[in-house]
């Protein structure tokens, strides 16, 4: 599969089609400076969702403990099953941080004004997958943080705690590790029902406030052209058989989606709109073409996580789609 080739001979309602070797692609010697910085990041993020797929939480202690306010037992049992849960969650909030400038330097690289989109990806190829890595892993986190409700349960009563103890001058050692100022962004990061989706939203929309010499239409049409990219290599056989593993094609799905939520976000029209420079109604037809038990996630994703869906713009039959 080597480098991006144009995979269709006509050009289909203008939307840009390619293929793009989202299993083989190597740096160049120009990407390789960001490429390592942004794997270093990549590099921990299965461990991180490992981390989230056996967080069992602390439920059974907590409610031990509130049922039975004067048994001190109880209480020391339930706050040192929470204190390492409490680390762990800032561990995966210090992630999101460090996904977030990875995310910023690929766009740097994206979108300068040296190429079009197009091009940056043709050029790109190790740089964009490192874009799609990021997306695949944000939406897999995100959903399952959605499934453990535990999370927020077992920090409101660790806050809850820590404000009581420390009313009561007692000495917690692990303040040291999550202070109050570190407590408060985690509460925020954590109250989102997706918060990775939310802090790459926030990071793209950013990243365009800050650099205003930079054309807003360099970072949308890199977001609509990768999702071109991906909706052509779903919905035609002949490339989507190319890949060694079924498991490339829900890692499509997902950067799909992740890239249509973020162009949602930065765009002011939103990816519903006609003018979108991305096919919205193609898009979700090859998510209903996948198995309902697949795609479930990612159509709720597009409903619930988007900024532009119940806009009066956005055409009847894409809402319809989506209910």
């Amino acid at each position: 599969m080597g480098n991006l080739l144009k995979v269709l001979t006509r050009d289909i309602e203008n939307y840009p089609h390619f293929f793009l070797d989202f299993e083989n692609a190597q740096p160049t010697e120009g990407e390789r400076e960001v490429w390592n910085q942004v794997n270093a990041v990549l590099q921990d993020s299965e461990n991180i969702l490992l981390g989230l797929q056996a967080y069992k939480g602390a439920g059974q202690e907590i409610r031990d403990a509130i049922q039975n306010p004067s048994d001190f037992t109880l209480q020391e049992r339930a706050w040192n099953s929470v204190c390492p849960l409490v680390i762990k969650l800032k561990r995966f909030y210090s992630f999101s941080l460090r996904l977030e400038e990875a995310l910023q330097s690929l766009l740097e690289c994206l979108t300068c004004p040296l190429f079009t989109p197009t091009q940056h990806l043709e050029r790109e190829q190790a740089l964009a997958k490192q874009f799609a890595e990021i997306l695949h892993f944000t939406l897999r986190f995100d959903e399952l943080k959605m499934r453990i409700p535990a999370i927020q349960n077992d920090f409101s009563y660790y806050r809850r705690t820590i404000s009581r103890n420390r009313i009561n001058n007692m000495n917690l050692d692990i303040e040291r590790e999550v202070n109050n100022e570190m407590a408060n962004r985690m509460s925020l990061f954590y109250a989102e029902a997706t918060p990775m989706l939310k802090t790459l939203s926030n990071a793209t929309t950013n990243f365009v406030t800050e650099n205003k010499s930079l054309p807003l239409e360099n970072t949308t049409d890199c977001l609509s052209t990768m999702a071109s990219v991906c909706k052509v290599m779903l919905e035609t056989p002949e490339y989507s058989s190319r890949f060694s593993s079924e498991d490339t094609l829900l890692f499509c799905m997902r950067v799909m989606v992740g890239v249509i939520i973020l162009y949602d976000h930065v765009h002011p029209n939103g990816a519903f709109n006609k003018s979108s420079k991305i096919d919205m109604k193609g898009c979700i037809k090859v998510l209903k073409d996948q198995p309902a038990d697949i795609v479930e996630g990612l159509l709720n994703a597009l409903k619930f996580t988007t900024k532009h869906l119940n806009d009066e713009s956005t055409p009847k039959n894409i809402r319809t789609m989506l209910q």
